[in-house]
């Protein structure tokens, strides 16, 4: 039997790791071992939040000798992170000042005077992405209000993912999931809209040409071995995507993690008026597809959480919230007040207070309060995204490491009124390795590789309580948590 063993390479905000897919040719059955893990965390240089990419170089390249030392015989790589951070290269190949990361507070004040300068309306129909403080057009704004004196010498912006492939081949590729995060690419082109690289002041020169992903990139030679790198769907949004199993064409995913992205798969970009107005992106995606969605700021917040009060034992903590009192206090998750602050746990009792609600004080409390209102804001989206494609959502495909929280997943279901399908938890992995499998034409389409992942991997399913989300006490809830800022 013929066996494909793909390295999955998947960059997080928190962590990242290096995953080791082996995949059977005759009867398509993947199996998963995680290779090597390790963190990733904002650090603080020259008062400014940036990565560390030497240290993330130096992990992937851990994590795959660990592979080439076990006598395994790669067929190829590929490399996914989270989007709209980039780097800008000189001639030589070489970083040209800091790799800012998009919570760093640069862009704060910028995003009002593009709009005030382009016009809302104007920037959403050439790009149709979401308006979010730390896109990439407003963190090369903030850049060019600065001018650093090495701008002269830039020759290349790249993204994350494309610089780190870089770093293995040499070649230089800008994938086009990832591309389209930054607010730069015109949604009818699929390329870099030169008249806002124009207002910029930017050159044109810097972005090179996007290409979508199932490609090779280049070359990896270790020792003896050389192997190929592939151009996945770098976003690693785009990559969960592929791999959520959905149900039909009126369902709709939701990639929790961090972040969580609750959206659609269609092949038609939606920026109308009323998309814009709703906050709703249109990414790119594979197979002429987009993904119509819209960022919520996820588990971010407790992991924050479980940061400040040092909590190791996740499962006891979530137990413990689920019996507390019912949305005894709510915030808007994606509020700004959110997005990084000095103390996650002040800034949720700061808000409470501030809307005359319960300050929860407790982890147990606090943790609940995170959970209560992230459900209620699924649930707004989730309304939103039924409007979107005119029909109720049948299913909610719940994917990534938040779709491990069986209470959060519940508390979904009956809050947005919806079924909710939990699985796969490595979805961003393994819509990863599908794009390889792609380019090593092993599959040729996103709903063949979803067939095998619904055969490879175990769903959950948890059913709404009609008598729940029907009640009084929830619509009474939903009508506070609505006025909320």
């Amino acid at each position: 039997m013929v066996n494909l063993n793909i390295a999955a390479i998947d960059l997080g905000a928190s962590s990242g790791r290096v995953m080791l897919a082996t995949y059977q040719v005759e009867n398509q059955q993947i199996s998963l071992q995680e290779i090597h893990r390790f963190k990733n965390q904002l650090n603080h240089r020259n008062g400014h939040d940036c990565w560390d990419l030497s240290y993330l170089e130096h992990e992937i390249i851990t994590g795959l000798n660990k592979i080439i030392g076990k006598d395994i015989v790669l067929h190829s790589i590929g490399i996914d992170t989270w989007g709209v951070d980039y780097v800008l290269l000189n001639k030589h190949g070489e970083i040209l000042g800091d790799s800012y990361a998009y919570r760093d507070a640069r862009t704060e004040g910028i995003m009002p005077q593009v709009q005030q300068n382009l016009s809302k309306e104007k920037i959403y129909q050439k790009t149709g992405i979401q308006f979010l403080t730390f896109n990439t057009l407003y963190q090369l704004k903030a850049m060019m209000n600065d001018k650093p004196n090495w701008l002269e010498d830039v020759t290349d912006f790249i993204m994350v993912p494309d610089y780190l492939n870089y770093r293995l081949t040499g070649v230089l590729n800008r994938e086009y999931t990832n591309a389209t995060t930054t607010q730069l690419v015109n949604v009818n082109t699929d390329n870099w809209d030169t008249e806002l690289l124009d207002y910029l002041n930017i050159p044109v020169s810097w972005f090179g040409q996007i290409r979508h992903p199932g490609h090779k990139v280049g070359n990896w030679q270790q020792n003896d071995q050389i192997i190929s790198v592939m151009s996945v769907a770098s976003h690693d949004t785009a990559s969960a995507v592929i791999a959520s199993p959905l149900s039909d064409e009126y369902s709709a995913y939701l990639c929790s993690g961090t972040w969580s992205l609750m959206g659609l798969d269609r092949k038609q970009v939606c920026n109308d008026s009323h998309a814009m107005h709703a906050n709703i992106t249109n990414e790119g995606g594979i197979d002429g597809h987009y993904r119509i969605l819209k960022n919520i700021m996820g588990l971010w917040l407790f992991q924050r959480l479980c940061t400040e009060r040092q909590i190791t034992d996740i499962p006891a903590l979530v137990q413990q919230a689920s019996q507390e009192q019912a949305f005894r206090s709510l915030i808007n998750p994606n509020n700004a007040v959110f997005l990084n602050p000095n103390s996650m746990v002040e800034a949720i009792q700061q808000y409470c207070q501030l809307h005359n609600q319960p300050t929860p004080t407790t982890t147990a409390q606090l943790a609940r309060c995170i959970f209560d209102s992230l459900a209620m804001l699924y649930r707004q989206v989730a309304e939103e995204l039924a409007k979107l494609q005119h029909h109720p959502i049948s299913h909610l495909h719940i994917v990534g490491g938040g779709s491990q929280n069986t209470f959060l997943n519940q508390l979904c279901a009956d809050i947005c009124g919806i079924d909710v399908i939990a699985g796969p938890i490595e979805a961003s992995v393994l819509g990863n390795i599908g794009c390889q499998l792609m380019a090593l034409d092993q599959i040729h389409t996103v709903k063949e590789f979803r067939n095998i992942v619904t055969k490879n991997f175990p769903l959950k399913h948890f059913k709404f309580q009609p008598h729940f989300a029907n009640s009084d006490f929830v619509k009474r809830k939903w009508q506070e948590f609505s006025q909320l800022n």
